[in-house]
């Protein structure tokens, strides 16, 4: 693709969430700060919210990522939808706790219990991290609050870290699930990006994918994508990876604007205003290719180029 013309050795804006390109700025930075002083305070619960995109699971890798293995034992629970049941055999299986299958709940929440106590004595906190928290059932979040009871005289056996859209703050807020929002002791909002963050963001990940030049987004290139993107990071990835495409396709070592608007006619709910080369793309082809047809209609439109020179 673009790797070898540009100098990378991995593409740098998948949206695959590895912690290597994770960018110590803003509220990602706050939110990874709170997560420390919380859990080391002992909290039972920390909610972490954002909007789709915002990188919410990233967040919670980086932090699986960070937590020193002598000091906690954590438990990563990726599939929110989850029953109760199905919730304790989940957390007894990444806590390395064996039971039988067909082990009944109040045996098997012992068998939990007298885990914990054990690692509790070792010295270490057990922490679960839940990913999509706002998919959670409210059975099994009132479930999740009844796991946090268990305690010695001194500290939580357990803590639950909470990651979700706002969705999540919606239903905390309603009186069925008062008791387990008041157990909520630290609470942290991601925000998207600001214009001041976008150089860092970007640079940051092209230097981490193996590029070591120039600047490679033009000014009026950034512009264009914050304004497209809003800031949302999971928008500037796609963005930013199909502005690359097309200044490939373009024979040029930068990315300018008329790249930046190329990505934007590709991808949905994305509408911008064209500029420069879109517009006379436009004007050519059509309005059906240059609105995008996936990545074909990217593909289209790079092919394309050269007849319009």
């Amino acid at each position: 693709m673009y790797l070898e013309h540009f100098g990378m050795r991995e593409a740098p804006f998948s949206l695959t969430p590895d912690t290597e390109f994770f960018y110590s700025y803003g509220a990602w930075q706050e939110a990874i700060d709170v997560l420390m002083v919380a859990l080391r305070g002992g909290e039972g619960f920390i909610k972490i919210s954002g909007e789709v995109g915002t990188g919410k699971t990233l967040l919670c890798r980086k932090l699986l990522a960070s937590l020193d293995a002598e000091e906690f034992v954590t438990a990563w629970l990726p599939n929110p939808c989850l029953t109760p049941a199905a919730l304790r055999m989940a957390l007894a299986d990444e806590l390395g706790i064996r039971y039988p299958r067909n082990q009944g709940q109040h045996r098997l929440l012992s068998l939990i219990n007298a885990g914990l106590i054990d690692i509790n004595a070792s010295g270490r906190r057990v922490v679960v991290l839940i990913d999509e928290a706002q998919a959670l059932p409210d059975d099994t979040l009132e479930a999740l609050r009844l796991l946090t009871n268990l305690e010695t005289e001194k500290r939580k056996l357990l803590q639950v870290v909470l990651f979700g859209q706002p969705e999540l703050d919606e239903r905390l807020a309603r009186p069925g699930l008062r008791q387990l929002r008041q157990r909520i002791g630290f609470s942290h909002g991601l925000r998207a990006i600001d214009r001041d963050g976008l150089p860092g963001y970007l640079n940051h990940r092209l230097l981490v994918a193996g590029y070591h030049g120039q600047p490679l987004f033009s000014a009026e290139a950034q512009a264009a994508l914050f304004a497209a993107s809003r800031g949302v990071p999971r928008l500037i990835n796609i963005l930013a990876h199909k502005s690359l495409m097309a200044a490939f396709g373009r024979g040029l070592s930068r990315v300018d604007r008329d790249s930046v608007a190329m990505a934007c006619a590709d991808t949905e709910g994305v509408t911008p205003a064209p500029s420069g080369l879109l517009a006379r793309l436009r004007a050519r082809r059509g309005m059906a290719l240059a609105a995008g047809l996936g990545a074909l209609g990217l593909v289209a439109l790079i092919a394309g180029v050269g007849t319009l020179a």
